[in-house]
């Protein structure tokens, strides 16, 4: 165990502590007190990490997308509990019949189930974009519907990569784990970039005012 802390940059303590919340299993016994541990306890660390410390998921989390992996469930129902796994829960009861709506209307043609958390999740914050007085102006949702539905293209392409079951399932909880931290990063620098080009800042400090339109 302690070769198996130092090349994973895992505390023994920790280790020892997945163990106990059957997230990790143990090695195969050698002798008294010793065990030995093959690539696959360090490949399942780091996977836990990823997931646990960048993906930020509970213990809990993993363990049930850790399940999903490990067993002979279809890609669909592993992709069910991983998104679940990521996604607060919404009670329908809370989203206005006017936002479901919109996000229906905006998925139109998707095979969304009534109950995805996505589909609460994204009515609940179209009622919040009302609430507060944001106006989708210039086709704000409908554009972010055709990003979603890209990158959930490139999703599953990544998937199609993958030749077995258990590769298909680490991909699938991987990618919907760590895709939105990815792609919430993303967005963040692309953020700053047209905001950049739009609104330039010249030499001397002071925003470029709007051409004047009188003359």
């Amino acid at each position: 165990m302690a070769e198996l802390s130092a090349r994973s940059g895992t505390p023994v303590a920790t280790i020892k502590y997945y163990q106990r919340e059957n997230i990790l299993a143990g090695g195969a016994h050698s002798g008294p007190n010793q065990a030995l541990y093959a690539e696959t306890h360090l490949d399942r660390i780091r996977l836990i990490r990823g997931l646990t410390e960048v993906g930020g998921l509970s213990v809990a989390a993993v363990r049930r997308v850790l399940e999903a992996i490990d067993s002979e469930r279809s890609l669909p129902e592993t992709f069910e509990i991983a998104q679940h796994s990521v996604s607060a829960t919404v009670d329908p009861s809370t989203v206005s019949a006017e936002a479901l709506a919109r996000v229906d209307a905006l998925t139109a043609g998707w095979h969304v189930s009534a109950a995805n958390p996505g589909r609460l999740a994204a009515a609940r914050v179209v009622d919040t974009f009302a609430e507060v007085g944001q106006v989708d102006a210039r086709g704000w949702f409908d554009r972010y519907a055709a990003a979603a539905l890209l990158a959930a293209e490139a999703d599953i392409d990544e998937l199609d990569a993958r030749v077995d079951r258990a590769g298909k399932g680490e991909t699938v909880v991987v990618g919907t784990v760590l895709g939105d931290k990815l792609f919430s990063g993303l967005r963040r620098a692309a953020q700053e970039h047209i905001s950049a080009l739009r609104y330039s800042v010249p030499p001397d400090g002071a925003p470029e005012s709007a051409p004047d339109q009188t003359s």
